[in-house]
């Protein structure tokens, strides 16, 4: 049983100005005993070879991700090898899962925010193998119970994950999946629905600083989706 987390953000964004790092992550999930992670930068993969190490030396496994802007909505792309940097339309999505094992998760699909899947999820179902349920939520107010009712209804496994964007989120919301501790293991009990969710909901003063300290560093200056400058770190 693996504690993982697949959606998280750190400042090597391009998107979002955020105040830790992938190494400073790495050391705070080896200190919160996760086992494996997927740093899921804003269309931008993050490949670098020394991280991937400097993960394993800590026990975690780096699994290659990236939240994908597909007609102006967000999808998670999970261990997919080539290809994410060309993904525009939801038929270049269908096209690439021709072309590879790679998982596709719905992320936050029904919060009311521009970039949240909502009637696209319904439209492209069969292009999904998991739908998050979000870090989030507080008591009274929770856009995941539509998510977790939508996942059950067409036979979804639902995955916990932080969409983190401040290092203090990193622990309330998570998975434990069922696999070995390796990447195509983990994706398969995933996409099997051999996965377990662990949350609670946030004190409404913690995810009033987060949600405010995101607004307050703001974003970076804005570059095409489809950018080179995008593509894949070395």
């Amino acid at each position: 049983m693996l504690k993982v987390d697949l959606h998280l953000h750190t400042s090597e964004d391009p998107a979002d100005v955020i105040a830790h790092d992938a190494y400073q992550l790495v050391d705070r999930a080896a200190e919160l005993g996760f086992d494996a992670l997927a740093i899921t930068l804003h269309d931008r993969v993050l490949a670098e070879a020394r991280l991937v190490e400097y993960a394993r030396d800590k026990g975690i496994v780096l699994i290659p991700g990236v939240e994908r802007t597909i007609e102006g909505r967000h999808v998670l792309l999970i261990n997919f090898p080539t290809g994410t940097d060309h993904v525009r339309t939801f038929s270049d999505l269908a096209a690439l899962r021709t072309r590879s094992n790679g998982l596709v998760i719905a992320p936050h699909p029904f919060f009311p925010t521009g970039n949240a899947l909502r009637s696209r999820v319904v439209e492209h179902a069969d292009l999904f193998d998991a739908v998050e349920w979000s870090y989030f939520w507080t008591q009274g107010l929770n856009f995941n119970t539509k998510a977790a009712l939508w996942a059950r209804q067409h036979g979804k496994p639902l995955v916990a994950s932080s969409d983190l964007h401040d290092i203090r989120q990193l622990g309330r919301t998570f998975s434990f999946v069922f696999a070995d501790p390796d990447v195509d293991d983990i994706c398969a009990a995933l996409r099997e629905g051999r996965v377990s969710i662990q949350t609670t909901a946030v004190p409404k003063i913690e995810l009033a600083r987060v949600v405010t300290g995101m607004i307050r560093r703001g974003n970076k200056p804005p570059v095409a989706v489809d950018s080179p400058t995008l593509a894949a770190t070395t």
